[in-house]
């Protein structure tokens, strides 16, 4: 398991610029990103309610829905979808909030839930958002366009960085959408 890609960008645009490292700082986000912040960057979340505590500091997304998307034929690549982090080896979708997901030697980010995809998918190549939705076997809507996060303990990460996943105590509760 380990980070094969990490993005971010200053503004509050579809995609994100690819580096080498990012600082993560704890309580907050990532340096230099549009959503590092105590309180909700998102600008939907924001028009609803300025006040509500960041659940969306760090996007994470599972490398492997890279190819599945470009064999449908989409034009995607690391940092199109807006990820900070993107991963390998690690089934995020299938993780309890609150797992704790360590990134390289410092980093600690805590989940708090799944990404719903909106319409900016669609603007950036249309049929995007219907493509990181699914149904699983008993017809419920599966999101896979990534998870979020927020910084428990800051630091550096760099690409190539290992994963490693504390999942928490049971009862397990299952990602919802932040």
């Amino acid at each position: 398991m380990k980070v094969v890609s990490l993005s971010r960008d200053s503004e509050h645009r579809f995609s994100k610029e690819t580096c080498d490292s990012l600082v993560f700082v704890k309580g907050l986000g990532i340096e230099g990103d549009a959503h590092c912040g105590v309180t909700v960057k998102h600008r939907s979340r924001v028009k609803a309610d300025p006040t509500q505590p960041n659940l969306r500091q760090v996007h994470l997304v599972h490398s492997e829905l890279i190819p599945e998307l470009q064999n449908s034929g989409f034009k995607v690549e690391a940092g199109i979808i807006c990820e900070n982090v993107l991963t390998e080896g690690v089934d995020l979708l299938s993780l309890p909030r609150d797992t704790l997901v360590n990134l390289g030697s410092q980093v600690v980010l805590k989940v708090t839930g799944l990404r719903n995809p909106c319409a900016q998918l669609d603007n950036y190549q249309s049929g995007l958002t219907k493509a990181v939705l699914d149904r699983d076997e008993d017809g419920n809507l599966v999101r896979k366009a990534g998870i979020m996060a927020v910084v428990k303990e800051g630091g550096i990460v760099k690409v190539g960085d290992s994963i490693s996943i504390k999942i928490p105590p049971e009862p397990h509760k299952a990602l919802e959408r932040v």
